[in-house]
This record gives C-alpha cells, structure tokens and sequence, in this order.
C-alpha cells in the first residue's frame, strides 16, 4: 500500500505503517509529528481536542516491535482516556475531565498506539450526524458540504482525510457503519461482547459496541487481536480468541449461501445506492462461488417507543442537571428525553421488549436459511453536514426511522455487521453491509477480505 508524496502523513494501512517503521522507511516521532500538523491544517473539524505533548513523547520511546507500536491513534469522542475531556460530545459536560481510560483505550495503550487525539461524535451518539453544540460541524472528506455521519464521524473523516490511519468507534445503532459508508471505510461491528466495553459502562440498552474506522479489512483484523478477549468488567463479553490477522482469508467461502437485498427487506434505498450495492453483491456472491437464496429478510418494524426507551442512559448521566440543562443539549436529544419522560410507560417497556424478541427470532430464522446477508449500509449517499435529522432519500420524504432501518437490526441481536465501500455516487462513498449470525465474526471479516481483494478501493478521500 503506497504513500501519497503530496501528504506527510501515511496514506496507506496500519499494518503497512507497520512494515514501513519495522524497515526503517517510516519513523514514529515523523510519523507524529506530521499527524499533529495534519490536524492543525485540516477544516474537516474531526477533532475535538488534540494531545499533542503526550503523543510526541509516546512517539520519541515507541517500540515498532509491538502490535501497533508507534501508529498514530484517535479516539472517538465517547471513549474516556485518563485526562482527557470526557464531554460526552454535550455542552453540559464540557468541564469534566476523564478519570481513567476504557477496556479498549488501555488495550491500545499496551499494544504500543500513539493517543493524538479525540475525534468528534454526536451528542451521547445518539444521532447519526456530525453536528452538535460543542463541536459545530464535522465534515467529510470527500466532500465538504456533506456530513461524515455518526455518532463515529469525527473518526471517520479523520481516517479517511488520510489524518490518522484508524480511530476507535462505537455503534450502538449504526454509529461505525454509517460514516464508514458515508466515508469510504471499513467499519465492523462485531458480535456482542466481542471487544470489552467498561470499565463503569452501564450494559443496557445492550446494543452498543465499540471497535475501529480502518481503511483495510487486515487492519479491522488486527484490531481485535489487540483489543478483543474477556475482561471481568464486562460481564457480557466475549471468551478472548486469537489470531485475527493471521487467519484472514484463509478459509474456503465457497458453497456459502448468501441472500442480497440492498433494502434489508423495507428501508427506502436510493435508486444509486441499491443497484450499486446489488451489483456489487452479486459479484462478490459470484467471486465467492456462493448460492444466492431468494427469501424474505423483511425486520419487524422498531418503533418510535424504542427510541424513546434508549433515552434512559441519557436521563441517567444529565441526573440533577436536567430539566435545567436542556437549553445546553442539542435539539433533538432534548426533545427525545422529555418526550420519554412524559410518553414512556410500564406497558411501552413491555412492548419493546416484546420487539426484541421479535427482532431475535425474526434474526434467528433469517440465518438459519443463509449464511450471509448482503445489504446497504446507507439509504443513500451522506446527506448535507449542517442538519441534524435527515429525512430524504434520492429527494423525496423519509421517516427519520429510516435512517437507521438497515444497520439496528444487527444491534438488537447482537450480529457481526461489517461496511465496505461499493463505489461513488455524486462523488461520495456507498457502503454494501456484510452480516452473519452471532460470533461468526471470522466469518463476515473474510468476506469483507474477499471483496477487497475482488475490487480494491481508494483507502483514503482525494486530496
């Protein structure tokens, strides 16, 4: 993967940053030391807050020998790092300073990453946008008038900018998968558990993830052979397995049965969007050598009470500040917490938990019948960077709900979801998502590996 001589900063992998430190081509302290003048000449606003003192300092002692030693890392905006602000991307908490790192920061950490920075997300990552009071707006790359996505958007324009070379992400509804098609990236949410959350992490609504934005599918690989495995503080995760990148695309995919529906089954797509995403995925069903099964993967509907019962964790953390906060939060995170708080009810719990059990049955059958689904990542391209609900696909009306109608299914059940990059439409990215039944993570990353190789893609946005 090659280098761009028109930028300082490393445009290709991690795992090709890597072979370039251990060959002596690249050097960590340059390395850095070009990331930071990155961040400083961009006007993408990917970056909430830089470290810069620290990161040179990490730089100057880095050991390449590690699994990521000296790569230059940014960390989504939700993710606390002993110091840092811990905002949760809202002005009501823009003093508070994190008192430790989470599970995933300090496996990073041990892995030998260079922390440069918090990368901008949605208030609470509660929106799949790139807009919020204490940020302004975050834009994409590709093109500057239209949003990253969220709430990982900040670490999506950076990684695609060609900024960082990959920054950790959370998806709780979509929030790794949308800006990773928004952005041109791979963005994997894997199966529940799979990488640790906590430490203090509330579990419900148990839906949330984290993980990577990444330029390759080996990178996403070796990210979970540094950050994935148990930890006791999350009570739900995952038995630690290994050899993530080493094993990649090394099985046999043939005779796999796929079904491809760039709709997921009812989520209004644009025209662009679904034949290039069909396309694509009965290509990669060809190249894999796989039976295309033609059934319904038709979701249950999630309602608007769904949302409404997410915005628990919410009222949770405002605690004593709120109703008096709410001038400080964006719009419709305000408007979401009083609605809950006067329309929420015994019987609405009742009936989104009835909708998860749906949800799970309806998963469950569905995989029973295939081994993967091939659908879109995205309604459509990234919508324009200064809203904050999008409620349009190829120009005519769509419920907000729509916006998530493709990626919260994984997150209801817990499947391992991956994002890869089809193509362009009007100069932005499309995204095809690649998603299989619970813990075959292995899976849908070779998949994902096989495509790449099928149709490699531009690893960073044009300058």
């Amino acid at each position: 993967m090659d280098t761009n001589s028109a930028n300082e900063t490393w445009q290709g992998d991690v795992v090709g940053l890597l072979e370039a430190y251990r060959s002596g081509e690249r050097h960590p302290e340059a390395e850095v030391a070009s990331t930071l003048a990155a961040i400083e000449d961009s006007d993408l606003n990917a970056f909430s807050h830089v470290d810069a003192d620290a990161a040179l300092a990490a730089a100057a002692a880095a050991d390449t020998s590690l699994p990521l030693g000296g790569v230059p890392v940014a960390v989504k905006q939700l993710h606390e790092v002993h110091g840092w602000p811990a905002t949760e991307a809202s002005l009501v908490f823009a003093d508070r300073i994190a008192t430790h790192d989470i599970t995933m920061v300090s496996r990073l950490r041990n892995a030998g990453a260079i922390l440069v920075g918090a990368t901008t997300a949605s208030e609470f990552g509660g929106l799949n946008v790139g807009t919020t009071p204490i940020n302004g707006v975050t834009r994409n790359p590709w093109r500057t008038d239209a949003t990253p996505g969220g709430s990982s958007g900040g670490s999506a324009a950076a990684v695609a900018a060609g900024i960082v070379p990959i920054a950790t992400g959370g998806d709780g509804g979509g929030s790794i998968r949308i800006p990773a098609g928004f952005c041109g990236l791979v963005g994997m949410k894997g199966t529940a558990g799979r990488i640790p959350r906590g430490p203090m992490t509330a579990v419900a609504p148990m839906t949330v993830v984290s993980g990577c934005l990444s330029r390759s599918v080996r990178d996403t690989a070796l990210w979970y052979d540094v950050c994935a495995g148990f930890d006791a503080r999350d009570p739900y995760s995952l038995p630690t397995e290994t050899g993530w990148l080493d094993q990649l695309g090394q099985r046999d995919l043939s005779g796999l049965r796929v079904a491809i529906d760039p709709s997921l089954g009812g989520a209004q797509v644009g025209k662009a969007t679904s034949e290039l995403v069909g396309e694509a995925a009965h290509a990669l069903a060809e190249h894999l050598g796989a039976t295309i099964v033609d059934i319904d993967i038709t979701m249950p509907p999630i309602d608007y009470e769904w949302a409404l019962a997410n915005q628990a964790s919410i009222r949770n953390a405002l605690g004593d500040l709120w109703p008096d906060c709410k001038e400080h939060l964006t719009s419709a995170m305000a408007l979401g917490v009083e609605m809950a708080e006067k329309l929420f009810t015994i019987d609405m719990a009742a009936r989104v938990e009835a909708q998860r059990t749906a949800a799970n049955e309806r998963m469950a059958d569905l995989f029973d019948q295939v081994d993967l689904v091939f659908c879109a990542s995205n309604p459509d391209s990234a919508f324009p960077a200064e809203i904050e609900v999008n409620t349009r696909v190829d120009g005519q009306k769509a419920s907000p709900g729509n916006n998530g109608a493709l990626t919260i299914p994984a997150n209801i059940s817990g499947n391992p979801a991956c994002s890869v990059p089809v193509g362009l439409h009007d100069g932005l990215p499309i995204g095809m998502q690649i998603m299989a039944v619970q813990h075959a993570d292995r899976l849908v990353l070779d998949a994902a590996h096989a495509f790449e190789q099928l149709r490699p893609w531009p690893l960073v946005a044009p300058v």
